[in-house]
């Protein structure tokens, strides 16, 4: 027994564990990799939410805005309304439209350009201002977790603990109402 507790004691004991400290030499500890990754994640988010919160614009700004939303509209509506015209007055609308064959080739072209453009670079825009919402809900969510993880209880069963509310069927009280009300509902059969 003797000799046991020796070689036990030294692999094992004094606070050191010569099996994982070799390890550890070779390998990476996968635990500490996800929190030097977590840790990246959430700043490089955060990051990326502060440099577009705050934003001060002016009333010039706020003017291009309003004009920007026009174009869609208005040619949707339009186009509802060359019909409308055609179906209340089909000599107008035929004079119209022959006014329209005239228009060259290049002209169409040009405006095509300006059409796709218009919309390539919306398209774009809205596209940058999701993924910027995306970072900052990221970022929202971490902080909310960080927030939970630090009021957690340690120790033994940590992380498995039942709230109050959520361990009685019927009571309520947690973040789904969809799962409140099937509760109340398998409480009421």
């Amino acid at each position: 027994m003797g000799l046991i507790d020796r070689v036990v004691g030294t692999v094992f004991g004094s606070g050191a564990n010569v099996v994982v400290d070799t390890v550890g030499a070779f390998r990476e500890n996968a635990e500490n990799a996800a929190v030097r990754d977590a840790s990246l994640r959430e700043n490089a988010l955060s990051e990326f939410a502060a440099e577009f919160q705050n934003r001060d614009r002016g009333a010039f700004d706020r003017f291009m805005d309003g004009m920007n939303r026009v174009p869609r509209p208005a040619m949707a509506l339009g186009t509802l309304g060359l019909f409308v015209a055609a179906m209340v007055d089909p000599v107008w609308f035929g004079a119209r439209m022959e006014g329209m064959a005239l228009v060259p080739e290049p002209l169409w072209w040009l405006l095509g350009a300006i059409v796709s453009f218009y919309f390539g670079a919306r398209h774009q825009s809205k596209g940058q201002e999701f993924r910027r919402e995306l970072a900052e809900s990221a970022v929202m969510a971490a902080r909310r977790k960080s927030a939970r993880d630090a009021s957690a209880p340690s120790g033994p069963g940590r992380g498995f603990a039942v709230p109050a509310s959520d361990a009685e069927p019927g009571r309520g009280g947690g973040d789904n109402p969809a799962l409140d009300a099937w509760r109340q509902g398998a409480d009421g059969q």
